[in-house]
């Protein structure tokens, strides 16, 4: 079970705007059904953002996640990770307030703050649908993502210590890894460690197999046996550092938060589902298995399904 390879999909994010593509699920009604077809594809574990069903706005309202969390969980076994990180112009108690009202499994953990900048996406000419994307996007050029010790140690606790929800540590550059070792060090959290390399967010390390290679370097140094990794690559780079990650020993993730195209130089892709197809399809010819959802949660110490709040 240890060679099985957990998949990671993160349907909707809080990155691209309804206007970059058409296929992002912004309603709960496409955000459950494209996460019931991520699951079936073989997706192990569903990453969840919430949207504001009218706008498509990222929102951290805790009625938009309930929207499509119970619906999910009543039709497919995969694990649930919701989102802390929100967006970086919400408030940590913003970001906060669906997990602590839907207690799950796993959640997301930003490793430190940093600048995050998709103010580029806003440079495109393109038809904007809604008029709250294109500011939306640009205040990301003046917007700290604030992850600061204190932000970390209070998610460890509200949601670690009281909930026992486990997180998939999100690290967007080498220093982030090191915090992770601190609070290790200092036993705020135990293993195993699952560890996302995110490669490619402007203000973060770039997406490049040297890159990868460091990152993992790194978090071998100061994690020793203590952790798994997985790999998230922004945009064109997803299919071919996943790939990388999995030959080097680690997990994957895919999904439309984090590329809306089908690869590099590939048309859109039509939902969650077929980037999940695509990559398993990969990786299976290349001789590896994707693990169940029952085997993350033994290979992630997971508290189980059946105790969440939802």
């Amino acid at each position: 079970m240890a060679d099985k390879i957990i998949l990671t999909c993160a349907l909707t994010g809080s990155i691209h705007t309804p206007s970059m593509s058409p296929h992002l699920p912004v309603t709960p009604d496409a955000i459950a059904e494209q996460a019931v077809g991520a699951a079936e594809a073989g997706a192990t574990i569903l990453h969840l953002h919430g949207r504001d069903p009218l706008t498509g706005r990222p929102s951290a309202k805790v009625e938009d996640f309930m929207a499509f969390l119970p619906r999910i969980r009543q039709r497919t076994d995969a694990v649930l990770n919701l989102s802390t990180g929100g967006s970086s112009q919400m408030t940590l108690a913003e970001r906060l307030a669906p997990a602590l009202a839907a207690q799950p499994e796993m959640c997301s953990l930003n490793m430190g703050s940093m600048n995050f900048g998709i103010f580029p996406l806003a440079e495109k000419d393109r038809d904007w649908e809604h008029d709250w994307e294109k500011p939306f996007l640009a205040a990301t050029k003046g917007v700290v993502f604030k992850n600061t010790f204190a932000d970390i140690e209070t998610i460890l606790s509200d949601l670690g210590e009281a909930y026992g929800t486990r997180f998939e540590f999100e690290c967007y550059d080498a220093g982030h890894v090191q915090t992770l070792a601190y609070y290790l060090k200092k036993g705020l959290v135990r293993p195993p460690l699952f560890v996302q390399f995110v490669l490619g967010v402007l203000g973060g390390i770039d997406a490049s197999p040297e890159s990868l290679l460091f990152m993992k370097q790194t978090a071998d140094r100061l994690l020793g046996d203590a952790y798994r990794f997985s790999v998230l690559a922004a945009g064109r780079h997803q299919m071919r550092l996943a790939t990388m990650g999995a030959v080097l020993g680690g997990n994957v993730r895919v999904g439309l938060e984090d590329s809306l195209t089908d690869g590099a130089g590939r048309d859109l892709a039509p939902d969650n589902a077929h980037q999940v197809a695509r990559i398993r399809r990969i990786l299976e010819e290349m001789g590896f298995e994707i693990a169940s959802a029952a085997e993350a949660r033994a290979m992630l110490d997971l508290k189980g399904g059946d105790r969440v709040a939802f």
